[in-house]
């Protein structure tokens, strides 16, 4: 009698069929570079939980049953937060989802456990006043053709809401000058476009200016990418990630913050200025509503506030 984990192909290798999945992520899904980095990762992490387990390197898909993934999420609780518990647990049904697509197995163990529960919290990002600090210290001062780059992809993620991985994608013909806006390939590699500002359009054509002069003496540069490294090559998510905190450190403010605090800047400020949330929504790229609704428990004090003076039923007594 065969157990829950019911398997077609008997004794497939664990390590050979999720190098498939990522092959099948990669070249059939399109799936973004940063989806594929986590998912890789998350995978290969249970695979060295199962090998350290199980005390065998060959792990089988046979093998395998929910109790295993109850095993490598539980040793997981005391060092992972519970949104990237959950992640993990995500990856891994759509791993065994895609085993049973191709008939490697009949049944889902990972969807025998629940989504961890956790409280969505605020957003982390910069004030208005934090922002211009950040985007205008020591601005117009330098001319070296780095310090024009970071300043140009901190004003973009700001001006446009992107995700770091949306900004390091971008290429030169990204952007659109004359109709005042960029093209971004989002998550599930999904197009939209994007109004940007007359500030971060400065700043992109001064580091462009720059740009070309410099990319023609690096050997098998990347034409293409928007943002270059040092030697040419299309920058990295953890590249920016050191950019903000070289800048942050440079300007005085919290090194706490991370690049992804500029795109909830962008959402925050909108909200605060007066846009709606459908517009918002269009813009960051959210599939879900729900999602771009945590921004509004940041202007909830501002929004009683317009409710007190505005609406007829609400004037208290002094």
């Amino acid at each position: 009698m065969r157990s829950y984990y019911q398997v077609f192909v008997e004794e497939a290798p664990l390590k050979e069929k999720i190098d498939e999945y990522i092959r099948y992520l990669k070249l059939e899904k399109s799936a973004s570079k940063e989806t594929i980095r986590n998912y890789k990762s998350d995978l290969n992490q249970f695979y060295s939980h199962l090998k350290a387990t199980k005390k065998e390197d060959n792990i089988k898909i046979d093998k395998i049953d929910h109790s295993d993934i109850f095993s490598f999420l539980g040793r997981l609780h005391f060092t992972h937060k519970k949104s990237s518990i959950g992640r993990k647990l995500s990856a891994l049904r759509s791993f065994f989802d895609f085993l049973i697509k191709r008939e490697y197995i009949s049944l889902n163990p990972a969807s025998l456990i629940s989504q961890p529960k956790f409280e969505k919290g605020i957003p982390q990002f910069f004030s208005v006043d934090e922002i211009f600090h950040l985007l205008d210290y020591k601005n117009n001062q330098e001319t070296d053709w780095v310090i024009l780059r970071d300043r140009a992809i901190l004003e973009t993620i700001y001006s446009c809401g992107l995700r770091v991985s949306e900004t390091t994608g971008m290429d030169v013909d990204s952007v659109d000058f004359e109709q005042e806006i960029v093209r971004v390939k989002g998550k599930g590699n999904k197009e939209r476009i994007i109004p940007i500002g007359k500030k971060a359009q400065q700043a992109l054509k001064k580091y462009l200016k720059e740009r070309n002069k410099k990319i023609v003496k690096f050997k098998g540069a990347d034409q293409k990418a928007l943002f270059i490294n040092q030697r040419g090559g299309r920058l990295t998510s953890r590249s920016v990630n050191r950019i903000l905190k070289k800048h942050l450190k440079e300007s005085g403010l919290p090194k706490m913050f991370s690049p992804h605090a500029l795109r909830h800047s962008f959402a925050t400020h909108l909200l605060g200025a007066g846009a709606d949330l459908r517009s918002i929504q269009e813009m960051l790229g959210h599939a879900s509503l729900s999602t771009t609704q945590r921004y509004t428990h940041v202007n909830i004090d501002k929004l009683m506030e317009i409710y007190d003076k505005t609406h007829p039923r609400s004037k208290r007594k002094k």
